[in-house]
């Protein structure tokens, strides 16, 4: 049986019943970026609004009764949503959806069917897995390189027929169906249960899938492909983004560009060649105050050494706060970094001590 997120993903919320609950816990990452494990409860309802994580979609986020679902996994023909309040088996619940996360995973599903067919019509690329990442998504084509002239006739297709705002449809065939062997698919899971659900974007593909869509290719608005990188075992990454997502990517690349033309003080056409003399400038500075410095060095060596304090040790320091460092002696040389200076007189003797001994051994 599909879930009535997959019946109908655009539905926001729903009533439904609780079935059981039973306590659980989750590992989940914290602030901090470490491992935390929560206690809480699988909750499983007779039905769900909220996907539940697979072929390569993220679980939706949304509420049982406004409480928070941490988490939906798919068990079965179930659905595990936890949560950190129980709830009764047999309470009647209502259920709704993150929509600006739902929708969003819908726009780069969609867009994931549609770049997949187009690349394979035009170009013979299959694609081998995918990733509907947080900023970005990715999909993996089985070939070791792909051409930026490829990469513009997919993104130049791909729009087209966003704007021939084609369909896209939602069928489910029996597991015995002879249809199935013609859909394109990458397998079911071991533990598949019920039919076989068969999303179709009209005259271009029909593909195996149990995530959630758009109806029409225009609720993609647009596809924008960022580029291809070497992937794993002679495969090429292509990344995209769809929809609301290319919205937020021009907003905060606008957003950079007024800043670095303030910045910069030229217009956006000039910004990579200011940068390059910028560049070029600082290498240069880097370079001439390393000359600068060196000489420094030698001319205060020498100054040290013709003055009346020298005594076979003398001290210098700029600016140091705590002498915790690192250092070592070499034929009577010595180098060291340090943060505190609070025991710079001790050590100071303790090189003086060294010096007289080595003196009195010759």
């Amino acid at each position: 049986m599909a879930f009535r997120c997959q019946r109908d993903s655009y539905a926001r919320e729903f009533t439904t019943t609780v079935v059981s609950c039973r306590p659980a816990e989750l590992q989940t990452e914290g602030s901090n970026g470490k491992k935390e494990v929560l206690s809480g409860f699988q909750v499983v309802l007779e039905d769900t609004l909220l996907f539940p994580e697979g072929g390569g979609q993220p679980d939706d986020h949304g509420t049982i009764n406004d409480i928070s679902v941490l988490r939906v996994t798919r068990r079965g023909a179930q659905a595990d949503h936890f949560t950190q309040t129980a709830l009764a088996p047999g309470t009647e619940v209502q259920v709704r959806v993150d929509w600006e996360r739902r929708f969003d995973h819908m726009q780069q599903h969609s867009g994931q069917h549609l770049i997949t067919a187009v690349a394979d019509h035009l170009f013979g690329l299959k694609t081998t897995s995918w990733e509907l990442g947080r900023l970005r998504s990715v999909i993996e084509l089985d070939s070791p390189s792909v051409t930026a002239e490829q990469v513009a006739a997919i993104e130049q297709s791909v729009n087209e027929k966003i704007r021939d705002r084609l369909p896209v449809n939602v069928r489910e065939l029996s597991l015995d169906d002879p249809e199935v062997e013609q859909v394109r698919g990458r397998g079911l899971p071991d533990d598949h249960a019920g039919p076989v659900r068969v999303v179709t974007i009209e005259s271009v593909d029909s593909n195996m899938c149990c995530g959630t869509h758009v109806s029409n290719l225009s609720d993609l608005q647009v596809i924008k492909i960022l580029g291809t990188e070497k992937g794993k075992k002679n495969k090429t990454n292509l990344a995209f983004l769809a929809g609301n997502r290319v919205l937020k990517w021009m907003e905060r690349s606008h957003g950079t560009e007024k800043a670095l033309t303030t910045l910069l003080k030229c217009g956006a056409e000039d910004h990579v060649e200011a940068v390059k003399k910028l560049q070029n400038s600082t290498k240069l500075l880097q370079k001439n105050n390393l000359n600068l410095l060196r000489d420094l060095a030698v001319h205060m060596a020498h100054s040290l050494r013709n003055s009346p304090d020298w005594g076979g040790v003398v001290t210098l320091h700029r600016v140091a706060e705590v002498l915790e460092g690192k250092g070592a002696g070499k034929k009577g040389r010595f180098q060291g970094k340090a943060t505190k200076m609070s025991r710079r007189a001790e050590v100071q003797a303790l090189l003086q001590d060294y010096i007289s001994t080595q003196s009195a051994e010759e």
